[in-house]
C-alpha cells in the first residue's frame, strides 16, 4: 500500500514542509520503503503587514496541496514558543487548519515530544538528534535544511510510524 504524506512544521516568518512517499508491502511488514519527494519552506517577510503574509502562506499551502495531492498531513500541534511569538504562530496554524479543511484533506496531529520520541526513541531528544534521524529515516548522506524543513520532514515521517 502507497501513502503520501505532507508534513508542516507551522509559522508565520518560515513554514516548513516535507513530502514524503511511504509503501508498505502488507504481505511482508519488514519490506516497508520511504522516499523523499520535496521540502523545503514558504516565508513571509517581517515587514508585510499580517493579512498579506497569512494569504501567502494559505495561497502556497493550496498550490503544495494540489501539486502533492496528499494522502495525509501531519501538523505538529500548538506549542508555546516565546509570548511574543505565540500568537502569531497560532494565527499561522489557524490558516493552515482552513486551508486543509478546504481541500478536505486527511490531517493527523503531533505533539514536539511525540515527534521526538517516533524518531530517536526519546521524548526529550536534542533537535540535532531528531534532524540526524530524518537523515538516516531518509536514507540521507544530509541533514535536510533549513531546520523548518527538517522539522517538517520529522512530522511526516511520525505520522508514517503512526500509520
Amino acid at each position: 500500500m502507497e501513502k503520501r504524506i505532507l508534513g508542516i512544521d507551522p509559522g508565520l516568518a518560515i513554514l516548513g514542509f516535507g513530502i514524503i512517499n511511504c509503501q508498505t508491502n502488507q504481505t511482508q511488514i519488514h519490506h516497508n520503503s520511504v522516499q523523499l519527494l520535496d521540502f523545503g519552506v514558504i516565508r513571509t517577510p517581517a515587514k508585510t503587514e499580517l493579512g498579506k503574509r497569512l494569504c501567502t502562506l494559505h495561497d502556497d499551502l493550496h498550490t503544495l496541496i494540489e501539486e502533492w495531492k496528499p494522502d495525509l498531513v501531519a501538523i505538529e500541534k500548538f506549542f508555546f514558543y516565546r509570548m511574543s511569538n505565540t500568537i502569531l504562530v497560532a494565527q499561522a496554524r489557524g490558516v493552515v487548519m482552513l486551508a486543509l479543511a478546504q481541500k478536505s484533506v486527511n490531517t493527523v496531529e503531533f505533539a514536539p515530544s511525540q515527534i521526538k520520541l517516533a524518531l530517536t526513541g526519546r521524548g526529550n531528544a536534542e533537535k540535532y538528534q531528531v534532524q540526524e534521524a530524518v537523515a538516516q529515516e531518509l536514507d540521507l548522506d544530509y541533514v535536510p535544511r533549513p531546520d523548518d524543513a527538517a522539522d517538517a520532514l520529522a512530522i511526516a515521517l511520525t505520522a508514517w510510524f503512526q500509520s
